[in-house]
């Protein structure tokens, strides 16, 4: 599998630079700003030469302050670790989680400029899109097919011919996104509770989040509303404990996983009636699904079952490529105009 993917990897770059004009002259920072970590890379002479991490910057967890805040800073420490100015760069594209409306995506580009300004930094051309968008354009490159994003969040995303994008969920665990990582810690943490009571059946889930977060006291169990507001834990991170357990075989942790399958597989099923061709593509990513994990695999055995589908393999970095094609066709659209 790991060799597969490597190919794969291989595969999605040469075709990338095949697609485009290329300038060696052409420096482009991209950015995949998701739910859990932001990671921003430098693209000079047909490679990274840069990368950087941070925390998230998902629009609706820490504000667009914030996230523009982090954004910046990731440029900032391309910029230091490339040595190079940022009025070299030709081209910034930024793909920001829970951000989606074309007004949306011009407030988080503006008060990037105004960040930037602040910080004596020259941005000569930014982008902010969604993160599922560029996730898209590294994955299909461009070609009709469906995405599906499974990891803090989850979102399905379909486009046909050159229209505009069809999605399906990525409404935020506040009032959706079933089935994602964030959903998982959720059901876990509904799980323990209903088993402390005795509403529900037993769960190891109660023992292992006892033991991974020392500020619980099963004892008193209230102390489980003190560690959630303070910010102890958050959802998603309940989530690795149900896919260990269910895979030991815990009865309530095997349901929510079994639960998340059937929700996750309702995004392809509920795009593909916008496509009316023999085959449509597939291409999974997120955290949930490049880990292998028990839920990756059940939802390929369940993808797998309808001869429509036709799955494809994708690196992890496929999001970080499709920022970077974004920003070279801006390059060449502007070169036009």
């Amino acid at each position: 599998m790991a060799q597969y993917l490597e190919e794969k990897k291989e595969l999605i770059k040469r075709k990338f630079e095949e697609s485009m004009v290329l300038n060696s002259d052409y420096t482009i920072i991209g950015i995949d700003g998701g739910g859990t970590h932001t990671r921003g890379v430098l693209y000079q002479k047909g490679k990274f030469i840069a990368e950087s991490n941070t925390g998230t910057s998902r629009i609706h967890t820490v504000g667009v302050g914030e996230a523009c805040e982090r954004t910046l800073n990731i440029i900032q420490d391309l910029c230091n670790k490339s040595e190079i100015e940022s009025s070299e760069i030709d081209a910034i594209v930024v793909g920001l989680a829970g951000v989606w409306l074309d007004e949306e995506k011009m407030r988080a580009a503006t008060l990037l400029r105004t960040l930037a300004r602040s910080n004596r930094l020259i941005i000569n051309d930014i982008s902010v899109v969604s993160d599922a968008e560029i996730a898209y354009e590294g994955a299909l490159n461009g070609e009709d097919g469906i995405i599906m994003i499974v990891g803090t969040g989850s979102i399905g995303l379909a486009r046909i011919g050159k229209g505009k994008f069809i999605r399906c969920g990525g409404w935020g665990i506040e009032l959706d996104d079933e089935g994602s990582g964030a959903w998982i810690g959720k059901e876990a943490l509904t799980a323990i509770v209903r088993h402390i009571d005795g509403r529900g059946k037993p769960t190891k889930l109660t023992e292992a989040f006892a033991n991974k977060f020392k500020s619980v006291d099963l004892k008193n169990p209230r102390t489980i509303v003190k560690a959630y507001a303070d910010g102890t834990f958050v959802y998603s991170q309940l989530s690795p404990l149900a896919m260990e357990l269910a895979e030991d075989g815990d009865e309530i942790a095997l349901e929510i996983i079994n639960r998340s399958a059937h929700h996750l597989v309702e995004l392809p099923q509920t795009l593909l009636a916008n496509f009316k061709t023999k085959k449509v593509k597939v291409a999974m990513m997120g955290g949930i699904i490049h880990n292998k994990t028990l839920l990756a695999r059940k939802i390929e055995e369940i993808l797998n079952e309808n001869p429509i589908y036709e799955i494809v393999k994708v690196p992890n970095d496929v999001a970080l490529w499709g920022a970077i094609s974004l920003g070279l066709k801006m390059i060449e659209s502007n070169k036009e105009l």
